[in-house]
Formats: C-alpha cells, sequence, structure tokens
C-alpha cells in the first residue's frame, strides 16, 4: 500500500507521498514514490504513484527516457510538452505502452497491474495544474471546487483535506494539512509509512521551492503529530455529551 495526495490553492501546489511497500508481513521496504522532473525557468513537474511497484517504476523510467512512438521513429519527453494536459496524456502513454508490454506475463502469473499516478507542477505560459491518471490511462484534473487528488490508500487521510482545505488557503497551511492528513493514514494502516517525500511549488515561480524528505524521529513532523492528537482529544472532551442517555453515575448519586 502506499498513500500519495496533491493538493492545488490559488499560491501554488503540496505533493506529498509516503515511501513504503509491503509485499508480506516479512517484506516491507522503502522507495522513492515521488519524482520531480525539473527545467528551472522552462518547467516543474512532479509525479506520485501508488500499485504495482514494478509497473509504476517502469513508467517513470519511461517519462525520464521518453515514451516511444514506433510511428514517427521518435521519443516524447515531459519536456516537450506544451502544457501540462499534453503531460498527463503523456503519462497515460506510457502506461498503455508498459501494460501492452506487460499484459500477457502478468496475466500468466496473476500479478495485479493496477497503478495510479498523480501528475502536478507547471509548464512557463500555463497555469499550475494537477492531474490523476488511472491505470488504462485516462485522467481527471483537479478543480478549486476540491482542490486536492489522492491515491493509494486515500480513505483514512480524505476527512482531514475535506474539512480543512480550500483554494484560498495559503501554501503553508495547505502542506501542513497534507501531513495531517498523513498522519492520519499512518496512524490506521501500517502499510503507510516513514520516510515521507514532500515537494512544494509556488505558482509561476517555475522552479521547485521544496523538494524534501521528512525521516524517523524529524522533530517538526514529530510536534505536528502529537499536537494533532492532543488537539483531537481536546477538541473531543469539549463537545457535550448526546442527551440521548441519562448518566448512570449521576442517577445513582441521586439514589443514595
Amino acid at each position: 500500500m502506499t498513500y500519495c495526495c496533491g493538493v492545488l490553492v490559488r499560491d501554488g501546489l503540496v505533493m506529498i507521498a509516503d515511501t513504503r511497500t509491503n509485499a508480506g508481513l516479512d517484506n516491507i521496504s522503502t522507495y522513492r514514490k515521488l519524482h520531480v522532473f525539473e527545467e528551472p525557468g522552462h518547467y516543474v513537474m512532479a509525479i506520485a504513484s501508488a500499485g504495482n511497484l514494478s509497473i509504476s517504476q517502469s513508467v517513470v523510467s519511461l517519462m525520464r527516457e521518453g515514451v516511444e512512438d514506433r510511428e514517427a521513429g521518435e521519443r516524447h519527453h515531459l519536456a516537450d510538452c506544451r502544457t501540462m494536459f499534453q503531460a498527463a496524456q503523456l503519462v497515460g502513454r506510457a502506461i498503455r505502452q508498459v501494460q501492452h508490454e506487460a499484459n500477457i506475463d502478468l496475466e500468466q502469473t496473476n500479478v495485479n497491474f493496477e497503478v495510479s499516478f498523480l501528475l502536478g507542477g507547471q509548464i512557463s505560459g500555463g497555469p499550475v495544474r494537477l492531474f490523476m491518471v488511472y491505470t488504462a490511462g485516462n485522467f481527471i484534473e483537479c478543480t478549486p471546487d476540491t482542490p486536492f487528488l489522492q491515491i493509494g490508500e486515500h480513505k483514512y487521510g480524505k476527512p482531514v483535506l475535506d474539512r480543512a482545505v480550500t483554494y484560498e488557503m495559503e501554501l503553508p497551511d495547505a502542506l501542513k494539512t497534507s501531513l495531517i492528513s498523513m498522519d492520519s493514514t499512518m496512524r490506521s494502516n501500517l502499510g503507510v509509512g516513514l520516510p515521507i517525500d514532500v515537494m512544494v511549488l509556488y505558482a509561476d515561480k517555475l522552479h521547485t521551492e521544496l523538494a524534501y524528505r521528512i525521516e524517523p524521529g524529524e522533530p517538526y513532523f514529530h510536534d505536528l503529530r502529537e499536537r494533532w492528537s492532543a488537539a483531537l482529544r481536546a477538541a473531543h472532551a469539549a463537545i457535550p455529551r448526546p442527551p440521548y442517555l441519562k448518566d448512570v453515575r449521576k442517577l445513582a448519586t441521586e439514589k443514595t
């Protein structure tokens, strides 16, 4: 399992991904799932992956080496894309190409081909955009109405994003909320874990503002986890009890 999240706000983009892979209780490893492609001043793009590790790694490798166009006898790269929409199309073609080449072997060995990707970034002359690309190569785009996308084990972190994220929030707050969402997922699913990779992009700067890995024991993330847990406990204690049940202890005291 894995958990990856992208948050798109007016000021820019945050993308985070864990690094844990789990092929059984005794086969847990760490692999990077958030990859940044950048030519400062021209484009910045980040790809986060979830699902079959060998397939997702092959797709990312094609993004670096180029997706082959056999009819034209050439390879297409992310750097060739003029818009983020074209970049999402290229990721979709890479998925289909890997799927086509591996499909027979995967069917014979009953390997699950399911993968998904988040693609976010900005190309000079265009806005910051965020896409989710599915196994079939089709994709959807993030919008200001719901300014985040998730892949992998997303159900535990989604309530945090649903309640807190807005398109108008500042980028540092978007990063903080994303990390709380990651912590909530880690608390409930052992298949998601540290280290966590983070990428932050401010709109129109066309260079990565932050590319950072949060390792186990990192002070800020540890403090965030403790503060969030304490805040939840305090909020729970501050909410009045439901009026539907009688207080048994109070009744017992009154009788005596």
